[in-house]
C-alpha cells in the first residue's frame, strides 16, 4: 500500500482506484468522507496484454482447440455445459487427468489447480477414499431407489456437523434449495421468499432476481425467466437490516434463504450483529431460515453454521459433500418434520414436487460417507485453512508492494481479491468493485502460467491436497501479472 491510500484511508477516505498516481494529483480535502476514485487503468495497454496472453494460450493449446472445433458441431456451444465458456482463452483447455490438487490438459500442460469445480471439488480431485468407495458401491448397484446402509450414517454425520436433526439428499444444492422453498411455502402458507441482491442458489427460478429501483426485476441475462420476480421474490441488500426487516414486514415471505456471507460476487462478509438480527427478525415475522453452506462449507467441518453458532430452521448444501460426485442434502429441525409429515395436503412421497428418482442413489451417498468419514475432517480444514492464510498473506504482500488499493478476503480456506481498498458491505457493492476485462487479463495470465483460477471471480480454494508450493506458484504469477500492470 502507498502512502498516498495510507494516507487517505487515515482520514476515512476508502478508495476504489486503478491507477493510485493518478489519483495522488486529485487531492480529497474532505475527512471523514467516503470517496470512490474510479480512475481507469490504461485500457488500450490492458487489451493488447490481453491479446498476447491469448496467442500465447492458443499457440499452446492446439489440441484443446482442436477439440473445442470438433464439439462445436454437436454441443451447444462446442461444451458439454454453456457455463464452461467463460474461460478467457477464447476457448477451454480440456481435461485430460485430474488428481489431488492438479490438473493435466490434453496437450500435456499440468496446473496448480485453485478453482477445485468451484467447490465441487474441494476435497481434491479422485480423493482415494471417495474412489475406493465409488468402486466398491458401483459393484454393488448404482441406484435402487431403496435406502442403502451408508444413508443412515451420513444423516448422523451431518446432524453431528450442522447440528440439524433431519436429511433429505438431492443431487444437488440447486435442488436442495428448490425443495426447501416448497417446503417453506407449504409450512407457512406464504407464497414469497426473500433473497439478497447479487446473490447466487443455482439456478432456482426464484433466487435469479436483482434489486433495481426498490424492487426485485429478473437479472440481466436472465434466460426465459418464467414469472414476474416480483411475485415470487423480495430483494434487499446483504447486511442492511432496516431493509429487511421492512421486507419481513410485509407478512408474505415464507423463507429467506441465504448464504451466510455472500460468495459468488467476492466474498461480502457478515457485519458483526448481521446475523443476530436475521435470526430475530425472521422469528419475529413467522418467516423461516434457509442457510446455503453450499460454498461457505470453506468456513469448517460444519460451514458457519457450526463456526458462528447460527441457528437455522433448514440448511442446505451440495457440490462438496461427495468429493466431486453429484449430490447435496437439505437438513431441518425435527420440529419442522414433525409439520411437514403431519400436513396431509402436503405430498411428500409421490407428485408433490420434492425429490427426484435419482435423488439419494446409493453411488452418491458412499462418495457422501466416504468423503465426510475420511477426506473433510477436521484435521483436513485445519491444512485447507493453514493454506488459505498463506494464500492470503501473499496476495496481501503483492498488493501492497504494487501500490494498488485492493483487498483481500479470507473465509476458512477460500479467499478472494477485490478490486476495491475494504471488503464490501453488500452485494452492490461487490458487484461495482468487479472488472471483467481486468480478471479476464489477471485468469489467463495465471492460466498461461500454470495456475487454474474460477473463472467466474478471483476465487481460490484450498482442498486437503493444496501445498505451500502451490500457494507460492500462485503468489509469484500474481506478482508478476501485477508487474505487468504497473
Amino acid at each position: 500500500m502507498n502512502a498516498f491510500t495510507v494516507a487517505l484511508q487515515a482520514e476515512g477516505v476508502h478508495l476504489l482506484c486503478r491507477n493510485p498516481r493518478a489519483a495522488r494529483i486529485a487531492g480529497y480535502p474532505l475527512p471523514h468522507a467516503i470517496v470512490e476514485v474510479l480512475v481507469d487503468l490504461d485500457r488500450e495497454r490492458l487489451g493488447a496484454l490481453i491479446d498476447d496472453e491469448r496467442r500465447d494460450f492458443a499457440a499452446a493449446h492446439p489440441r484443446s482447440r482442436e477439440w473445442f472445433e470438433r464439439a462445436r458441431s454437436s454441443l451447444f456451444g462446442g461444451v458439454p455445459m454453456s457455463w464452461m465458456l467463460k474461460w478467457a482463452g477464447g476457448f477451454p483447455i480440456v481435461s485430460a487427468s485430474a488428481v489431488r490438487a492438479r490438473v493435466v490438459d490434453i496437450d500435456g500442460h499440468e496446473y496448480v489447480d485453485l478453482c477445485l469445480g468451484d467447490t465441487g471439488a474441494m476435497a481434491g480431485h479422485a480423493p482415494q477414499a471417495t474412489v475406493d468407495a465409488l468402486i466398491r458401491q458401483a459393484r454393488r448397484g448404482i441406484t435402487t431407489m431403496l435406502p442403502g446402509e451408508d444413508a443412515a450414517w451420513v444423516g448422523e454425520e451431518l446432524t453431528r456437523r450442522f447440528g440439524l436433526r433431519r436429511w433429505q439428499f438431492t443431487l444437488s444444492a440447486t435442488d436442495a434449495n428448490r425443495f426447501a422453498i416448497r417446503i417453506a411455502r407449504e409450512l407457512t402458507g406464504r407464497p414469497r421468499i426473500l433473497v439478497f441482491n447479487h446473490c447466487y442458489h443455482g439456478t432456482v427460478d426464484e433466487t435469479l432476481a436483482t434489486l433495481r429501483d426498490g424492487a426485485a426485476v429478473a437479472r440481466a441475462g436472465n434466460v426465459g425467466p418464467p414469472t414476474d420476480p416480483a411475485l415470487t421474490t423480495r430483494v434487499v441488500e446483504f447486511n442492511d437490516v432496516p431493509a429487511l426487516e421492512s421486507a419481513l414486514a410485509e407478512g408474505d415471505v415464507a423463507c429467506v434463504l441465504a448464504e451466510p456471507a455472500m460468495t459468488n460476487v467476492g466474498i461480502v462478509p457478515p457485519l458483526p450483529d448481521f446475523h443476530a438480527a436475521l435470526r430475530d427478525l425472521t422469528r419475529r415475522h413467522g418467516t423461516l431460515l434457509v442457510l446455503d453452506e453450499t460454498h461457505t462449507f470453506c468456513a469448517g467441518p460444519g460451514g458457519m453454521t457450526a463456526a458462528e453458532h447460527l441457528e437455522p430452521d433448514l440448511l442446505t448444501i451440495g457440490k462438496a459433500i461427495a468429493g466431486g460426485v453429484p449430490a447435496g442434502a437439505m437438513g431441518m429441525s425435527a420440529e419442522l418434520e414433525a409439520r411437514a409429515l403431519a400436513d396431509a395436503e402436503a405430498d411428500f412421497v409421490d407428485t408433490g414436487g420434492i425429490g427426484g428418482t435419482l435423488a439419494g442413489n446409493a453411488l452418491s451417498v458412499a462418495a457422501m460417507r466416504a468423503t465426510l468419514e475420511s477426506v473433510l475432517t477436521e484435521d483436513a480444514f485445519a491444512h485447507m485453512t493453514g493454506r488459505a492464510i498463506r494464500f492470503t498473506q501473499g496476495v496481501e504482500e503483492a498488493i501492497a508492494e504494487a501500490g494498488l488499493p485492493w483487498h483481500v478476503t479470507r473465509l476458512g480456506c477460500r479467499a478472494e481479491y477485490l478490486f476495491r481498498a475494504t471488503p464490501p458491505k453488500t452485494g452492490s457493492e461487490a458487484a461495482a468493485a468487479r472488472d471483467g476485462q481486468l480478471e479476464d487479463f489477471l485468469h489467463l495470465f495465471a492460466l498461461n502460467r500454470g495456475v487454474l483460477l474460477t473463472p467466474f471471480h478471483n476465487m481460490a480454494l484450498m482442498s486437503p491436497a493444496t501445498s505451500d508450493a502451490d500457494v507460492d506458484a500462485h503468489t509469484a504469477v500474481f506478482r508478476e501479472a501485477l508487474g505487468q500492470l504497473s
